[in-house]
């Protein structure tokens, strides 16, 4: 049998993980501690926490899966260890603090906030536990969302213990074969000697893959083999799942997302939540769930420092809400006039007020509006014209001109103008005769509308419309060879940010630099969104 350990009073008697109930193959658990493996390099596994409980109490491992959560195992902070399922939610019982992105605890790097709020399972040994104080600039620790196999190698980092250390001062980490998989556990060995020793409780369990990791599970209890002051020689551990929990951890992270000022990106991931990030010099590495639940569609508008979102859900229905910077997010409404069967969406602000148009289920064109000064939707879709639309996007020059442009069912690009006076202009063809694109973006600076494109073969194409000038770019460039699947863009300061769903269902971002004269090179947003489906894009604040 595993043998449980107890918790000690010092720091220098690490915590060992929860004895969990039940039976792991022929034995049962023991508490978990640090990894007696190598050091990890300088800045690698930035998520991975510190978790300092009760100045030196008790001390384990965690992971930062959100700049406000971060993720380890119940019985760190439950009074009996071997009971986690006994933790109530809410405040620690003792002050404890985590400690982010420092590779070695004797220098000054990384971010330090206090934890102030528990929430744990029931089925398991796992508690979210939220931060007092967000840490930025450290890229999150996203949830794996496919179930560990048999066989598959793991890489677990930690604080704990190891062979020769009884309180080491630097990350380390150990490599682990995935020996079973149970409903909400799996257990490992540890290869070469590493083992799980006291003081990885909570420790994240990572799958890595073309050096990306995501989270699989959390440290919780192991024969502790070849740790020091041990003489267990068995390396095997058990490690509570996390990758069928991404739906939970997604709602908690909603429940205290906040906006920031910036570029913001907005994506339906494969698991149909809606997920906010920023770009740019403020970006912070990671994705905050805006809400969980069936859609279809997004469109976001920033007026000032508040963003206006408008989503199609699974229902065919158009619903909206607001963040505000420095807020956090109002709840779901649905935009007034009971539009059904909506398959595409476009907004854009004129001062207070935000047009809003949609590609009906007949692929007509619809509009409405809203006064957000005056607290008034139109009461009912206009039906601009009637079409057989397959995209559409718009912008907002200067002059207060709503542009709104469309691929028809040929394949070709299109624009009308909805005027100050509420009149519609005929449509247009755009010049260059582009054919069969795929999806369009559009974005205004000052009377000038950037266009971008993707071609019948997936390359990203640009022009631009002066309204100054009444002109058009005659001909379409083209900017890239690609396989894209989606476009958004939004405009900042003379440079206008293009965001684009590739083939591999990540989300990537060049610029049209129109300060340089210069396009700048595709690169990956950062927090390793994968599966996307719908995207969009608005600068607020």
């Amino acid at each position: 049998m595993l043998r449980k350990t107890s918790p000690r009073a010092r720091v220098t008697s690490l915590l060992a993980a929860a004895l969990a109930v039940g039976t792991l193959g022929t034995f049962a658990g023991t508490p978990a501690g640090a990894v007696a493996a190598d050091p990890a390099a300088d800045g690698s596994y930035a998520f991975t926490t510190k978790i300092t409980i009760g100045d030196t109490f008790r001390a384990c491992t965690g992971a930062l899966v959100d700049r406000k959560w971060i993720i380890t195992a119940a019985s760190c902070f439950a009074d009996d260890p071997a009971q986690p399922q006994n933790l109530a939610a809410g405040a620690p019982k003792w002050r404890t603090t985590a400690t982010v992105g420092r590779t070695d605890l004797t220098t000054g790097a990384g971010q330090q906030a206090d934890i102030v709020e528990l929430v744990p399972r029931q089925d398991r040994d796992l508690v979210m536990a939220r931060l007092a104080t967000p840490v930025d600039g450290i890229a999150t620790l996203p949830l794996a969302t496919t179930a560990p196999t048999s066989g598959q190698s793991m890489r677990m980092p930690a604080y704990g213990r190891t062979k020769t250390e009884w309180v080491p001062t630097k990350l380390h980490t150990g490599t682990f074969t995935l020996d079973t998989a149970r409903p909400t556990a799996i257990d490992t060995t540890g290869v070469n000697g590493a083992a799980v020793c006291k003081g990885d409780t909570g420790a994240p369990l990572l799958r890595e893959t073309n050096g990306k990791a995501e989270l699989v599970a959390v440290a919780s209890r192991s024969w502790q083999g070849g740790c020091l002051g041990e003489t267990e020689t068995r390396t095997g551990a058990s490690s509570t799942r996390t990758d069928d929990l991404s739906a939970w951890v997604a709602e908690l992270r909603l429940r205290t997302a906040d906006v920031q000022a910036g570029t913001h990106v907005q994506v339906i991931g494969a698991n149909d939540t809606l997920w906010d990030t920023v770009v740019g010099p403020r970006a912070g590495g990671s994705w905050s769930p805006v809400t969980s639940g069936a859609l279809a569609a997004v469109d976001t508008v920033a007026i000032g420092d508040t963003l206006h979102v408008f989503v199609v859900g699974y229902d065919g229905h158009v619903y909206t809400r607001d963040g505000k910077v420095g807020g956090t997010w109002t709840p779901w409404g649905e935009v007034p006039g009971g539009a059904a069967g909506v398959s595409g969406i476009t907004a854009t602000a004129r001062g207070t007020m935000v047009g809003l148009q949609i590609i009906g289920s007949d692929g007509s064109l619809y509009s409405t509006g809203v006064d957000y000064a005056a607290g008034y939707w139109r009461p009912s879709w206009e039906r601009v014209d009637t079409n057989n639309l397959k995209a559409v996007t718009s912008a907002t020059t200067a002059n207060g001109a709503i542009h709104v442009f469309a691929v028809n069912e040929d394949g070709r690009v299109y624009t009308r103008d909805n005027n100050l006076d509420g009149g519609w202009t005929a449509w247009g063809e755009i010049p260059g005769n582009a054919v069969g694109v795929k999806d369009i973006t559009a974005s205004a600076r000052g009377n000038i509308v950037d266009l971008q494109i993707i071609g019948s073969e997936g390359s990203l194409y640009t022009t631009n419309g002066n309204f100054d000038a009444g002109h058009w770019d005659p001909a379409w460039s083209k900017v890239s060879d690609n396989k894209l699947r989606a476009i958004t863009s939004s405009a900042e300061n003379n440079v206008v940010h293009v965001i684009a769903i590739n083939e591999d269902y990540k989300v990537y971002q060049r610029d049209a630099d129109y300060n340089a004269g210069r396009w700048t090179e595709w690169s990956e947003v950062p927090g390793g969104a994968a599966g996307v489906k719908a995207l969009t894009a608005a600068t607020a604040g």
